[in-house]
């Protein structure tokens, strides 16, 4: 039997039986079923089927969302991109941030972030540590902790270009937690030629209404974590600093 590490997960990966709620529909897992995959439970597939009768295009929004990762570390590994931070990296998924950018450099490093043990179970399970990766259960509203984690230090070095990956995750962050001071904290730790690769869920395009935003909105806030929507003018001060690559924000 394995035993049950300071994080709650066991030394095998796993989330003891009663330490998962499923009282609550959980993000990371209701994320999982509009992407199609088997973690998640029957809780977490109604709040899903609640949300995609308000926003039809909830999972193909999920899906895109997807698909825009696996372009943007492939583009990032192209350009010459060795190291990765995964920060909300959620319940893996394949082909995951590795496998994809290994695709091209077999010697690329990444370190997944994320503050969930859920997240944790799950990536301690699937994702092979082949000691040019790992897993760090960190809150990114505490850039600092993320930046400052040993885990992180020893894997990632700062002197070279990194890629900052916030790929759906800030829409889960509070305006009064400073998403923008957050993202700016974790860019000012990175050098010269570092990328930031980032998403956010808005009811700006795909011809939401306003009132469905909201109404998706209610059913977060029955969930472990809130969702904030925001437009393109309070998402584009995360991005200040970096040189926005065709199509741009979009």
């Amino acid at each position: 039997m394995g035993s049950e590490t300071e994080t709650g997960v066991t030394d095998q990966g796993f989330l003891p039986a009663d330490r998962i709620d499923t009282s609550k529909p959980h993000p990371a897992r209701m994320y999982d079923y509009y992407l199609g995959g088997r973690d998640n439970y029957e809780v977490d597939r109604e709040a899903a089927e609640q949300v995609m009768l308000m926003a039809p295009d909830a999972r193909a929004s999920a899906l895109s969302n997807r698909a825009f990762m696996r372009r943007a570390v492939r583009n990032a590994v192209k350009e010459g991109i060795r190291q990765i931070i995964d920060v909300g990296t959620g319940i893996p998924t394949s082909p995951n941030t590795h496998e994809v950018a290994r695709e091209t450099a077999p010697d690329v490093r990444v370190a997944f972030v994320d503050n969930d043990v859920i997240v944790a179970a799950h990536a301690n399970a699937k994702l092979t540590n082949e000691g040019n990766s790992a897993f760090v259960l960190a809150d990114l509203r505490d850039p600092r902790a993320i930046l400052e984690h040993p885990t992180v230090r020893a894997l990632i070095d700062f002197d070279r270009p990194v890629a900052l990956m916030l790929v759906a995750v800030l829409h889960f962050i509070d305006d009064a937690d400073d998403p923008a001071g957050i993202v700016a904290t974790l860019s000012g730790a990175l050098p010269t030629g570092s990328h930031l690769i980032l998403s956010h869920v808005t009811a700006d395009f795909h011809g939401y209404k306003e009132r469905a935003g909201e109404d998706a909105q209610h059913v977060y806030r029955r969930a472990t974590a809130q969702l904030t929507l925001r437009g393109r003018a309070e998402i584009l001060p995360f991005l200040e600093g970096y040189e926005l690559l065709d199509p741009g924000l979009v």
